[in-house]
């Protein structure tokens, strides 16, 4: 098992949890944060964390496409260890439908 951030996380990028994990397995892109599924010791202490409910255990229902979509992200952006500011937008966007496809973005953030 591990835990893998969703689309929730998109346009929010709160940073509660990268304070907690024990293996520095977050990794920032430009508007969210990734897991690295191989890193992650399944430890959950991240999950409940996270005030947009980003972070969900992989033993869920159709939790593959995450993982792999974690996996991808993780491999390309630079890791996170420290809490930073949510985006500005993170209230008014938390919680809101399809920000896959509205506002996800391939870019690094900037790691740190």
């Amino acid at each position: 098992m591990t835990y893998i951030v969703n689309d929730s996380c998109i346009a929010c990028k709160y940073t509660d949890c990268v304070e907690v994990c024990p293996v520095d397995c977050f990794y920032e892109g430009e508007n969210m944060l990734v897991i690295h599924p191989d890193e992650c010791i399944d430890c959950g202490v991240c999950e409940p964390e996270c005030p947009a409910d980003a972070i969900r255990p992989d033993t869920e229902p159709d939790m593959e496409k995450w993982v792999e979509f974690n996996r991808k992200y993780s491999e390309m952006w630079p890791v996170i260890v420290t809490k930073k500011d949510p985006l500005p937008d993170a209230d008014e966007r938390d919680g809101e439908e399809g920000k896959l496809e509205k506002y996800f973005s391939e870019a690094p953030g900037e790691g740190g």
